[in-house]
């Protein structure tokens, strides 16, 4: 496929949103060099869940296959009260969903999607370079320039910053900072040949908790358990610099459940990660440079997709340049696209990251409220698909894929 042979297009940043962009914009033929400061490619933390909004998207670009030789489908997503490991509901993830969404929900270790991807840009023809840092990005009539640290310079048709929750780009459009949500997690992948366990785990566990949370599943085909522990800090309630520490971890879970303490000593203890979001914001284009991936709309990690928005943005990206490649007689106007791709996705996206605050606090909540989302989750439909629709059913309006939804649907579908 060559319909953007005569584009060139700058990624700032290599991470998985960014590669997955350098594919989907190669796959057109557009000649795609991606800039990451790093060394090395590579993902730190541990296991990611993939909806099948992303699965079908991995396999749209050919490399579902090989992402999920080294991954895990998990049965259900099981929801567990914290306290009394009481199963609250499931989500079964066999048959009828795959039907439902056209994909499978999968699970992986970071690493070996961003692996897969990087092998699929190249071999699609993107140029990707490491240690190179992008320090800004203006437009000079219908190019951009795009200047990093040591002096050289980059010019393109469009640039895409995608350089993480941290963006130095995001700074272009909005003087808005990473918003702490007071929660920390810890992370831990262990061998289960060394790890106590006698039930085999076939599941994405959930245990859900007053100010706190605790994931299981396997990994890399079940030889490995993954497991995440998140909490609200005391330190950062009192202000503390050095909040989240390890010295917190056990007391945050002294009352949960001997399943979810037993966990405890499978987690890497010399870092965690404090949980930061985003307030949403409309526009991300500066000239002829948009924000994507977690440098536009990074989220909380309760819905598992800031990955696979991530990929959505690519593909809508893609779509839109290919569209308008057709309709223009094989010219791509450029900041049309942008503006299109812009208004479509940050409906989308700024939706996911206020659900998911939303979400998060459902999961911590205590005392009579606990117990009512806990009534709440024990008498929902588990046949019903009319909460996880408006999630898992999207794909971008130009999509080739089949559409459950529209990107805007009606307000409260989220609400479970």
């Amino acid at each position: 496929m060559s319909e953007l042979r005569n584009s060139k297009i700058v990624i700032a940043g290599g991470g998985i949103g960014g590669v997955a962009n350098a594919l989907a914009l190669a796959r057109r033929g557009a000649h795609v060099v991606l800039l990451e400061r790093a060394s090395t490619f590579g993902e730190v933390g541990a296991g990611l869940q993939i909806g099948p909004h992303g699965s079908r998207i991995l396999q749209s670009w050919g490399v579902l296959d090989d992402v999920l030789a080294k991954g895990v489908r998990p049965r259900n997503l099981v929801f567990r009260d914290a306290l009394t490991a009481e199963v609250l509901t499931k989500i079964d993830l066999g048959a009828a969903f795959v039907e439902r969404y056209g994909g499978p929900y999968f699970v992986t270790h970071r690493s070996d999607l961003h692996a897969a991807l990087v092998r699929a840009a190249r071999e699609a023809g993107a140029e990707l370079h490491n240690g190179i840092t992008v320090t800004d990005v203006t437009t000079e009539k219908d190019k951009v320039v795009v200047a990093t640290r040591g002096g050289r310079v980059f010019e393109a048709d469009i640039a895409l910053g995608m350089d993480g929750l941290n963006s130095r780009l995001r700074r272009k459009v909005s003087n808005d900072e990473p918003v702490s949500s007071g929660y920390v997690a810890y992370r831990g992948t262990f061998s289960f040949d060394d790890v106590n366990f006698e039930e085999h785990l076939e599941d994405v566990v959930a245990y859900i908790g007053p100010r706190c949370h605790f994931i299981q599943y396997p990994l890399r085909g079940g030889a490995m358990l993954n497991q995440v522990a998140v909490f609200e800090s005391p330190g950062y309630k009192r202000g503390v610099e050095e909040w989240g520490g390890p010295e917190e971890l056990d007391q945050a879970y002294a009352d949960c459940h001997e399943n979810v303490r037993r966990g405890l000593g499978y987690l890497w203890k010399d870092r965690r990660w404090r949980m930061y979001d985003r307030d949403p914001i409309d526009n991300w284009i500066d000239g002829r440079m948009i924000l994507l991936g977690d440098a536009a709309h990074p989220p909380l990690q309760y819905l598992a997709s800031g990955a696979v928005m991530a990929m959505e943005d690519a593909k809508c990206l893609a779509d839109y340049a290919v569209q308008q490649y057709a309709l223009r007689g094989g010219n791509v106007a450029w900041p049309h696209i942008l503006r299109a791709v812009n208004d479509e996705r940050a409906v989308r996206c700024n939706r996911i990251v206020t659900v998911g605050r939303m979400w998060g606090e459902l999961w911590h909540l205590d005392g009579t409220a606990r117990l009512a989302r806990n009534e709440l989750f024990r008498t929902r439909d588990t046949t019903s698909f009319k909460y996880t629709d408006w999630l898992w059913g999207y794909s971008s309006a130009l999509s080739d894929q089949p559409r459950l939804v529209q990107p805007v649907e009606v307000v409260g579908a989220d609400r479970f």
